[in-house]
This record gives structure tokens, sequence and C-alpha cells, in this order.
């Protein structure tokens, strides 16, 4: 059989992997736009700051790789149109501009995403970037060395990481965030107002509820017209979001409104010779059991080894996702997963949050630290919808559990006595999530008439 990958980031270096090491008879051939695979923009900032001393690093695979496996690996080419009827796909060489056809039995879509670029004046001018790859974090690294002032523009994960990365090596940092609300796809407003307090003691100026309108910029300042005021930087990054890439295949497969990709449990597209992985699929979400978009790199890995495993016989269905995340900032953990009580309400729920600061271990011990914890549930269900948790101490695993919880369609009242460990090291006899779970259940008791 003929695989042909498009696309080779996460999902495909994942997908060619799967594929190459259970069905190595397999002729796997991969097209990928860049000169490189696997890269993890999601270290961007970590070398931004240092913390991470070559981009380099970020690669966990190489084309040699898979072609040792025994891929057909061709960079810098581009699949610039699909014929699906045909099972064709046409591709330009990069490099040389020479135009071909291809064909296969088996078609894997793993186009990614591709940065929401506002549609405003002056957004392309110099000194204007924006954060997604290896080209864009190399670029932003070249110009930000003789810049002084760097204004973000957008108030995600993405855009909170580089101005915390900013704000530690000696940059002065503007975080310019309107549309949404800060980091409202992960955490709640309160939860949010405690990382701006965070970002705003580091030196970072907040322009929340501000929307850039216009950009202008000279040969030394980039100047942003907000919707409020005027703002002076000398370098503009931008990092508003994603989309999924799929103009290739429209009117060919089932998309969704967004533009993903709509995919059954086994990661087949409704064309039944074309799979799908990554940052172009919807993933199924959980709490709400539904198709959204959430273009992480665990989604992408995990689907893209679904389709290695499905695509000569349905194996293994997938189980779905809660888009479990975190972040490091300033030393801290912030660390979410499924529903925030806005995005809850929004979908239908009569939701309610629960919410509890408390020390992770005993104070008899010589130190302790308190983590700020938010519990999403169902008040019909008591079923745990979402969770957010943020701290001086690694609350990272914890998450992870509240993630388990969701995909089980636990209860709080499950969380309050499921069995956790105790050693005062660690934690008190009734664990913090127990206690959690405890708190969730007081409220409700309290709230009965």
């Amino acid at each position: 059989m003929k695989v042909i990958i498009i696309g080779c980031t996460h999902a495909g270096t994942s997908v060619a992997q799967q594929i190459l090491q259970t069905h190595p008879q397999t002729q796997v051939t991969i097209y990928e736009r860049h000169d490189n695979i696997s890269f993890l923009s999601c270290g961007i900032s970590l070398y931004l700051g240092g913390t991470v001393k070559s981009l380099e690093d970020m690669f966990y695979a190489t084309p040699a790789d898979l072609t040792k496996l025994g891929a057909q690996v061709h960079t810098q080419h581009d699949v610039y149109k699909i014929d699906m009827a045909h099972k064709q796909v046409l591709v330009e060489d990069l490099n040389t501009g020479r135009k071909f056809m291809d064909h296969y039995d088996k078609l894997v879509l793993a186009t990614g995403s591709v940065p929401v670029i506002p549609p405003i004046q002056g957004v392309s001018l110099p000194n204007i970037l924006i954060c997604k790859d290896y080209a864009d974090a190399t670029q932003i690294a070249a110009t930000a060395k003789n810049k002084r002032h760097i204004a973000i523009i957008g108030g995600g994960y993405i855009g909170v990481e580089l101005a915390e990365s900013y704000s530690n090596t000696a940059h002065q940092v503007t975080l310019i965030n309107g549309v949404h609300s800060l980091l409202s796809h992960y955490v709640d407003t309160d939860l949010a107002a405690e990382v701006a307090a965070d970002l705003t003691a580091h030196g970072v100026k907040l322009k929340l509820s501000e929307t850039a309108l216009k950009f202008d910029s000279d040969a030394e300042h980039v100047y942003i017209q907000t919707d409020k005021a005027e703002h002076q930087a000398d370098l503009a990054v931008i990092c508003v979001g994603f989309r999924p890439q799929t103009d290739l295949v429209v009117g060919q497969i089932d998309l969704n409104k967004d533009g993903s990709i709509r995919v059954n449990r086994y990661m087949r597209t409704s064309d039944p010779a074309v799979y799908a992985a990554g940052d172009a699929v919807a993933v199924h979400y959980n709490p709400t059991q539904t198709d959204a978009y959430a273009p992480l790199a665990t989604n992408a890995v995990r689907q893209g080894m679904l389709v290695g495993m499905n695509i000569f016989k349905e194996t293994l269905a997938d189980i779905g996702t809660q888009a479990t995340s975190a972040l490091h900032l300033y030393g801290k953990t912030l660390a979410s997963t499924g529903l925030t009580l806005a995005r809850a309400q929004q979908h239908g729920f009569d939701a309610a949050v629960a919410k509890l600061t408390d020390n992770y271990r005993p104070e008899f011990m010589p130190t302790t630290t308190p983590i700020a914890m938010r519990l999403v549930y169902d008040r019909k269900t008591h079923q745990i919808l979402g969770g957010q948790l943020y701290s001086d101490y690694d609350i990272a695993q914890s998450a992870n559990l509240l993630s388990v919880c969701i995909q089980n369609k636990n209860t709080i009242e499950q969380l309050a006595f499921v069995d956790m460990l105790f050693s005062p090291y660690y934690d008190r006899p009734f664990n913090y999530l127990n206690q959690l779970g405890l708190a969730a259940m007081a409220q409700e008791t309290t709230a009965k008439p």
C-alpha cells in the first residue's frame, strides 16, 4: 500500500513512525513545504528567554530519521492540489520549481494550522512579526537582539509566555489583548487576574481590553493604534491564535464551520481513503461531547498514532480529549483541563465553580505552598467539567488527574473520596484535590433550599 502524508510536524511525524514501525513494508511518501520536521513551537519562548540555548534542540525527529525507517521524505515540497476522485496529488518542488503528480492508496492530511493574522492595516510592515514555527522563531530572535521594547499582541498561552520570556531578559514589554479576556480559553477571570498581577509585578505593562486596529512603523519604532490609545515599541509580535490549514480540501471532504476537518473516532474523513490528524482536525471534546478545535501538540501526536494504527484496519478508537495544558510563569505553574465556568455556561450547562486556596502539605513541615484551585462541575449531575490550578508548587500532574476525572465522567463526590496517598512530604491526609471535591460538595449542600 502506498500512503502519502501531507505535512510533517507532530501529526505527520507520528503517523509515519507508527506505520513504519508496525507495517514496514508500506510505501510511505511525505511532502513537507518547510525544510524541517517535528519542530516543537511550544519551546520558542524558552529559547527567546534563554532557558534553551539552541532552537535545534526543539526538533525531536529529522528527515533522516524517517528515511532510515523507510519513508521517502520530500522537504521543501508543496502539495498545491489534491484530486481525491482520482487519488492524486499535485506537488511543486520549491527549490527547482518542478511540478509533478503523485498517486496514493491512502492519504493522510497533517497540514496543521496557520496563525490568525488580524485583517488590519500595516500588519505586514517591518518589525511586525508572527510566532508559529522555526523560521518565525529565528526571525524573532534575530530581530529582538537589538530591540529594547517588545509589544506582544494576544493574551493566550503564547502571548503570556513571550511576555514572561522578554521580561526576564531585560526587555520592556507591553502586552495588548482585547478581543477575549486574558487566557480565556484556559482559566476564568479571577484566576486570570492573579496571572495579570504576576505579569505586572515583573514589569509587563498590560493593556487589556484594548483591540489593535492599525500598525505603522518607521526605521526605529512600531506604532500600534488600539481602540483606546497609541502604543510605541521597537518590535511587535502577533500571536492571536491559529486556524486549521484546510484550503486544499474544501469541497472534497466534510469540514466543520471553523474549517477544521471532521473525522470519525478512527481518524477517517468522509472519504474512506483519506485520514487526518493534528491541527487541521477537530478533536472530540469530552466535556461537551462535541467536535472542537484544540490545536495542541499532545492531540496531534495521539491522533497521528491512531491514524497509523487504523489506516490498515479499524483497530483503536479515539477516546477524545479535555485539552489539558499548562503554562510556566515566573516559577509558578498554571494548569487547566476541560471547561472554564464561562465556557460551560455558554455550552448550556447549569454549571458552578468551587474555589479553594490551601497549602499543599501541613504547616508543621519546614515549608509549604498555597495552591489556588477551581473545579467546574454540572450542578444537575455533579459531573466534573473542568479544573484550574495555579501555584509556586508544581501542580501540573494534578491537572492530569482532573483530566482523567472528566474523561471518566467522575463526580465531585468521587473526587472528594477517591483514594490518594498521604505523606506529610507530599500532602495532607486529604489530598488538596480531595479537599477541592469536598468544597464543591459543601457548596452544593449550602445551595439546597
